[in-house]
């Protein structure tokens, strides 16, 4: 990925790494029984020879087209503009017959601009939240409501260069807080809606060109980590693709990498590990020696049980810790006590080092007690795993194609948690969650109105159509949160029978009722929301 401009920089702790590659310091005697340093060399390490190219998000831009808007669209679209969306929605659409001037002249269209971030170190496929915004000169008023239409994203800067997209997007808008004054509805997030389009590989860069030591490298990380995970590209370059066993420890392994040593024996080994345990366990930089120990492999496994007993805490988690990196279940007892214990300073550290590098069987059990925990951070950390994995904890389903609906029972907690960044989820903690039999809520525009009385056996919901004259419902549902979501966010289809299925409510919306429902206290939960996204825009000067 050098073409986009990534700054480079030494592996982290290289420099610590560097002194160590040049040898460690042991007591030896002399013939006047003073003691000093001797120097032990232990041989060159890969990150002595190399620069990484040091991982970083992947700023992306795009344009594209929002659709489904009530009337505040607009038709402004600069010419080259228009030429590019044209020839895009055709590659997008090659069997249809659409009118394309007229879709994009609508005023239930907009143009927008889209910028991003796609994560360091991502894979094919990984998700991250785009923000979009009304493109200067646009005469639309809002894209609230809005769905963008999928579209391409290439590197920031090389818009209109011919490129290969770095990334797709598509979603509904989300707004989550809009804002005041012109500026109200005109920007939001498509969260979760882009897809990384690549998968990271680093590129070791030889600070001296020479193919034979590239191929050399290439052949020891190859015989350590994997014969798939090294390719010398250049007499300069080797570049270097995570195995699958390190997908949730990526900056580890590439610190690993740098770790590794060129030349191996059963006595360097020896010499090494017993430096590195004696750095872990007295030594200041306790990171670079448990990097150093895990890239070693099983030779260092012995003595790092040894310091599962050790007095100082941070070494027994960082040994236990080091060990499950091994595939070595010693450890495992010592870091699920941490994860468990309230009062544990490393609990985080802990509870982490379990849920990437143990068994799924071990992983899973230990968040599952977690849920439990009345740390909320811990709680949404232990959920988090259990929803990645595809855990039976985390019962899951689509609400109107738009935002998945979960629900966690195994937990202490009555809470319902409402993401805005990643993907669009609302999440209820507990269960089941039912609402009081007397609620009167309606949406801040009064669009939407959640309501029943004392002694009613039903929730009736309306909402005013988005675009005409009239009301939609009312949906009648039980009292049961979940029941009442559904109903608010499921696609407005009519059955044969004649009855609604849902309000096609947005995603947003829906969130906002589900706040409210809480703030008057029709529900017993705690309101919990994930933080906005992080998206880093240019200023223009």
């Amino acid at each position: 990925m050098k073409e986009l401009g990534w700054k480079t920089l030494r592996c982290a702790g290289l420099a610590a790494l560097l002194a160590l590659a040049c040898g460690c310091h042991k007591k030896a005697e002399q013939a006047d029984g003073s003691l000093t340093p001797k120097v032990v060399d232990l041989g060159t390490n890969v990150g002595a020879l190399v620069e990484l190219t040091k991982p970083q998000p992947v700023p992306v831009e795009g344009y594209g087209l929002v659709g489904g808007l009530p009337g505040t669209g607009s038709a402004f679209c600069p010419p080259q503009l228009r030429s590019y969306l044209k020839q895009y929605i055709l590659t997008q659409l090659p069997t249809e017959r659409v009118n394309l001037d007229q879709l994009l002249d609508s005023k239930n269209t907009a143009v927008v601009r889209l910028e991003g971030q796609v994560p360091a170190t991502a894979s094919a496929g990984d998700h991250f939240d785009v923000q979009v915004s009304l493109i200067p000169g646009s005469e639309a008023t809002s894209i609230n409501e809005g769905w963008l239409y999928k579209a391409d994203l290439v590197a920031r800067g090389t818009f209109g260069v011919d490129t290969k997209p770095l990334g797709t997007v598509e979603g509904a808008v989300f707004i989550a807080s809009p804002g005041t004054g012109e500026s109200r509805f005109k920007t939001g997030h498509i969260i979760g809606g882009g897809r990384a389009a690549f998968e990271y590989a680093a590129i070791l860069h030889l600070r001296r060109s020479d193919y034979r030591a590239a191929s050399t490298i290439r052949n020891r990380l190859s015989e350590r980590y994997g014969a798939d995970v090294a390719r010398a590209v250049s007499p300069r370059d080797i570049e270097v693709h995570i195995p699958p066993e390190y997908r949730y420890r990526k900056l580890r392994f590439l610190a690993m990498v740098c770790a590794t040593y060129m030349e191996t024996g059963e006595d360097l080994d020896r010499a090494r590990v017993e430096a590195f345990v004696q750095q872990l366990a007295v030594g200041k930089d306790k990171e670079t020696a448990e990097i150093a120990l895990e890239a070693i492999g099983q030779e260092s496994a012995g003595k790092l049980a040894a310091l599962l007993k050790a007095p100082d805490v941070e070494v027994r988690m960082r040994a236990a810790r080091c060990l499950l990196g091994l595939g070595d279940d010693r450890g495992l007892p010592l870091l699920r006590e941490m994860a468990l214990d309230a009062n544990s300073p490393l609990r985080k550290e802990a509870m982490e080092a379990v849920m990437v590098s143990a068994r799924r069987n071990d992983a899973s059990a230990l968040a599952v007690r977690l849920l439990r925990d009345s740390d909320r951070a811990i709680v949404l950390a232990a959920y988090e795993y259990l929803r990645q994995t595809d855990d039976p904890a985390v019962r899951r389903e689509s609400v109107g194609g738009s935002f998945e609906l979960e629900q966690v029972i195994q937990t202490n907690r009555r809470a319902i948690f409402v993401s805005r960044s990643g993907d669009p989820r609302i999440v209820l903690f507990g269960g089941p969650l039912v609402c009081s039999n007397s609620i009167f809520v309606e949406s801040a525009d009064r669009a939407i109105v959640v309501n029943t009385r004392a002694g009613e056996d039903s929730v009736s919901i309306t909402r005013k159509h988005p675009t005409r004259p009239g009301i939609m419902g009312p949906i009648r549902t039980d009292f049961e949160v979940r029941s009442i979501i559904r109903a608010l966010g499921s696609e407005s289809t009519v059955a044969s029978d004649g009855r609604l299925g849902g309000l096609g409510v947005s995603y947003a919306q829906v969130a906002a009722i589900v706040e409210r429902l809480i703030a008057k206290e029709a529900v017993d939960a705690e309101f919990w929301q994930g933080p906005l996204p992080e998206i880093v825009v240019p200023v223009k000067k």
